[in-house]
């Protein structure tokens, strides 16, 4: 691992002096994934801002509040049962209109596997994993294009998408971690009609698939081990790569000639030495830590499922320099609750975001256990109400 780590800092070094970009290699991170750390807690206010939006609630805007994607002016929200609808609320929560365009013609979907804002073009991207396709339309409604991204030559199918910029999305595709004659995961396409404009690869000795397939009798179970393959981060991506033994920023070049990856943390011990396997990779990141997370390749069956993955949630602190395990807790509730973080990636905005049951705040301030504008908040809401979004958002530039 010494020498491993001797070649990614002077790749580190290069990738500074011919990029002429500043970068300081005590941004470079090594994680031991085997070992254990110490716990650490942190009260969520402390690093992040936090944002409630109570959603208007209306006979026509009743929704169970699974937020699909945010900008600056829209949020986008579906329902758990992905009945195929697309409720659309300004960020005061106030209900705009609804959308939904489920079956089965050259214009609808099938199911909305993800949902991408582009708030640039007033358009919506939704997803349909199963038909391979990306449909396209505007903030009423109205079909525009459908984008078809597999080709007689390249079969691709992407896990995750989101938005690149103005002309352009990023996506994951996941077929790359196993198959042998695909050397990329990562690649940036066209918004007009899906073609691939540019494959970015990440460094890897051999390939390793998530997919875990375990057989009970008859029946064979399968499932994809959770991975965050992207997060964007003030104009940069955070890219990761199961095969890969490192974690790479990628500084774009919006003329997409050339995509700069700088080593950004490394895992010991190497994935290709593990079984089973531990999987490393990013949840969330901030100027002083560095949240991630350890996702073990085991399954277990419980009542005709497979179990959920063991994982260990890891954070990195800048001024420490120092690993730890950790816990997150909302400074607006009085009685420690803990907080997920990692339910992103949102944008340059937003790290991440949660729906908070009206019925679930409701009983919490009986309780006496709120505080501050969540408490207030609440004290206007019904039962039947709609969730309260929950916005948790990198901290201004005046405040860092």
């Amino acid at each position: 691992m010494r020498k491993e780590y001797q070649f990614l800092v002077i790749t580190l070094l290069a990738i500074m002096a011919g990029c002429g970009r500043k970068q300081s290699t005590d941004d470079f991170v090594i994680v031991n994934v085997a070992k254990s750390y110490p716990e650490k807690k942190l009260i969520l206010q402390d690093f992040m801002d936090v944002e409630y939006i109570a959603l208007e609630t209306t006979d026509e805007f009743l929704t169970q509040g699974l937020v699909a994607d945010i900008g600056k002016t829209i949020i986008l929200v579906t329902n758990q049962n992905r009945d195929g609808t697309i409720f659309i609320f300004d960020r005061t929560g106030k209900g705009l209109r609804k959308i939904n365009r489920m079956g089965r013609g050259p214009e609808e979907y099938t199911r909305a596997h993800s949902i991408i804002l582009d708030e640039d073009n007033n358009e919506i991207f939704v997803h349909d994993y199963s038909l391979s396709k990306i449909l396209v339309y505007d903030l009423n409604g109205i079909f525009k294009r459908s984008l078809k991204y597999n080709s007689d030559d390249e079969l691709l199918h992407y896990y995750s998408i989101y938005n690149y910029d103005r002309y352009h999305l990023i996506c994951y595709d996941a077929t790359g971690n196993y198959l042998e004659e695909r050397p990329f995961c990562h690649v940036v396409i066209s918004k007009q009609d899906g073609s691939v404009i540019k494959k970015i690869q990440l460094p890897c000795k051999e390939k390793i698939s998530t997919m875990i397939s375990i057989q009970e009798g008859a029946m064979i179970y399968t499932a994809l081990v959770p991975f965050q393959s992207m997060l964007p981060y003030h104009g940069q991506w955070i890219l990761a790569q199961p095969p890969s033994d490192t974690i790479y920023r990628c500084l774009p070049d919006y003329s997409l000639e050339e995509i700069i990856l700088v080593p950004f943390v490394a895992r010991t011990p190497s994935i290709q030495s593990m079984n089973p396997e531990l999987f490393l990779y990013p949840d969330l990141i901030t100027e002083h830590y560095y949240f991630m997370t350890v996702s073990e390749k085991v399954g277990k069956i419980y009542n005709d499922n497979l179990l959920p993955f063991p994982q260990t949630a890891l954070m990195y602190d800048m001024q420490a320099k120092a690993l730890y395990r950790y816990a997150v807790y909302n400074n607006d509730f009085s009685n420690e609750k803990e907080v997920s973080i990692n339910s992103g990636p949102v944008n340059d905005e937003i790290a991440a975001c949660q729906s908070l049951g009206a019925d679930y705040l409701i009983e919490a301030y009986e309780k006496g256990q709120l505080k501050g504008k969540l408490q207030e908040i609440t004290a206007t809401l019904d039962e039947k109400d709609n969730p309260v979004i929950m916005l948790i958002k990198y901290k201004k530039l005046e405040q860092r």
